[in-house]
């Protein structure tokens, strides 16, 4: 209720300044051209008045539910704006944290080096020669799959 009480009190008092919008433009006695919001004081030699127009906006015609009901649609779209860009942010970097884990197995098995496994029991066993190629095999895979 507070903000509907504070957007009709700006929306009255926008509306009154716009009606005392009268501009003046005179010169004083030093031949200075002056414009100003408040009439002259004093001796003018020139004094003209220049009627501001009333402020041409889209906003005039809307109802305050119509301007609120915009500023909301505003506001989600913003907030699922911002989702989406965190949620790319994440994919992109679970992408790069993928590629490099497929780069390391695979330099670890291109390495020479002897590699230990785990089978199903949770055993150790070390890869023989074919094994160590298909394990290569899949780890370059997972290198052109996750590293684009």
């Amino acid at each position: 209720m507070t903000m509907k009480r504070f957007a009709f009190a700006a929306v009255t008092l926008s509306a009154a300044i716009a009606a005392q919008g009268q501009i003046y433009q005179w010169q004083d006695e030093r031949n200075r051209t002056v414009i100003s919001d408040r009439p002259p004081t004093g001796q003018v030699r020139q004094q003209r008045t220049i009627e501001a127009p009333a402020p041409a906006s889209s906003e005039a015609g809307k109802t305050l539910a119509d301007r609120d009901m915009e500023f909301r649609k505003r506001q989600k779209e913003s907030r699922e704006a911002a989702e989406k860009g965190e949620a790319d942010r994440r994919a992109g970097a679970q992408r790069q944290e993928g590629c490099e884990a497929a780069r390391s197995a695979l330099q670890t098995l291109e390495s020479g080096d002897r590699v230990a496994m785990h089978d199903s029991k949770g055993e150790r066993y070390y890869l023989d020669d074919r094994q160590r190629q298909e394990e290569i095999a899949k780890a370059r895979q997972a290198v052109q799959a996750n590293c684009r």
